[in-house]
């Protein structure tokens, strides 16, 4: 049954309980905010410039080996380091309250080509880095318990270097969306005795509204609660908690899954559309996880067109998040994109 959602209402977050008040009737009215042009330039495929790029020089004076597919370094600029200073301290503080916090940032290039973002690259040269990551995963795995893909796409986002790349930051302790995400997972379990994105998947396969793509592992949905005009949730379908498990037919259809959903959100502006993207996986000190389901979180900030995008202020800042797009007709748009990316 289609269910009409076009009438000003709130949507829970089932993942980390926040709300989402969404307002469809907004959409009409005049846009008189602020645009930011698209840089759609064509860069060389390599930059000498550049600090990603092969044989390249870094800021640390390190040189970048001519690597073929991806390329794995230590973040020279870190927010994250192994030890702290022996100086380091914290008093106990009730209104003051701070933890050290150590661990471990990398820089993971995603291909050799400095002018080519994840849809411009082959499902096999994606593969790579899926692969990259799963490694990745299991070396820091060995010392941290909390560990986060992620990768910021374009200026817009905040992304200081266009070379194609993605970061992983691992620690111990709990991020705020990992510990809210597994309190909630855990409660679901504890009184359905099924995990949460389990039996969500089935309620999005029973409602086919918000579907963007699913094959026969993986998922894409605009998620019911999102907040973010093109937002998308990424879940594999199989009792999966952290990248590091996924076999070799699980890893090659989330590549093609990564491809496809990547073109589809160029071609809705015809531009690189940019998104900050991320993994979330079973925080590893955990018992037992079986409450979790492995998962990617999409958040892209494009609204109207390639140059006005959704901001975060106001009620936003000071109340809840607030949507004027409905997570259907989000869905819609992106089904309907063609899957061939504008640029062929």
């Amino acid at each position: 049954m289609i269910k009409n959602y076009e009438f000003t209402h709130r949507r829970k977050n089932l993942l980390n309980g926040e709300w989402v008040l969404v307002s469809p009737h907004r959409n009409n009215r005049p846009w008189l905010g602020a645009t930011e042009a698209p840089t759609e330039t064509t860069p060389d495929r390599h930059d000498p410039s550049c600090p990603l790029c092969p044989n390249n020089t870094r800021a640390n004076g390190d040189t970048n080996p001519n690597y073929e597919y991806t390329h794995a370094f230590i973040n020279d600029f870190g927010a994250l380091t192994p030890t702290l200073n022996d100086d380091a301290r914290i008093d106990p503080d009730e209104l003051f309250e701070a933890q050290a916090a150590t661990g471990e940032a990398r820089v993971i290039c995603f291909s050799p080509e400095h002018n080519k973002t994840l849809p411009e690259l082959s499902v096999n040269e994606i593969s790579k880095v899926v692969t990259t990551w799963q490694q990745q995963f299991i070396d820091l795995s060995s010392r941290y318990s909390c560990i986060h893909i992620f990768e910021n796409k374009g200026e817009i986002m905040g992304c200081s270097q266009p070379h194609p790349h993605g970061q992983i930051w691992a620690h111990n302790h709990r991020s705020t969306e990992i510990q809210a995400e597994d309190e909630h997972q855990l409660a679901f379990y504890e009184e359905h005795k099924r995990g949460l994105l389990a039996v969500y998947i089935e309620k999005e396969q029973t409602e086919q509204q918000r579907i963007v793509i699913e094959n026969e592992h993986w998922i894409v949905v605009v998620p019911y609660w999102a907040k973010w005009p093109f937002e998308t949730l990424l879940i594999c379908k199989d009792t999966v908690q952290t990248i590091a498990q996924l076999d070799d037919s699980q890893s090659r259809t989330l590549a093609k899954v990564l491809k496809e959903l990547t073109i589809r959100y160029d071609n809705v502006f015809n531009c690189s559309f940019p998104y900050s993207m991320g993994w979330h996986n079973a925080p590893l000190d955990l018992k037992d996880a079986k409450h979790w389901r492995l998962h990617a979180h999409f958040y892209p900030p494009l609204l109207r067109s390639a140059s006005v995008k959704k901001h975060m202020v106001g009620y936003e800042m000071l109340a809840e998040s607030q949507r004027d797009l409905t997570a259907e007709t989000a869905a819609k748009i992106l089904r309907d994109v063609p899957s061939i990316h504008y640029k062929d």
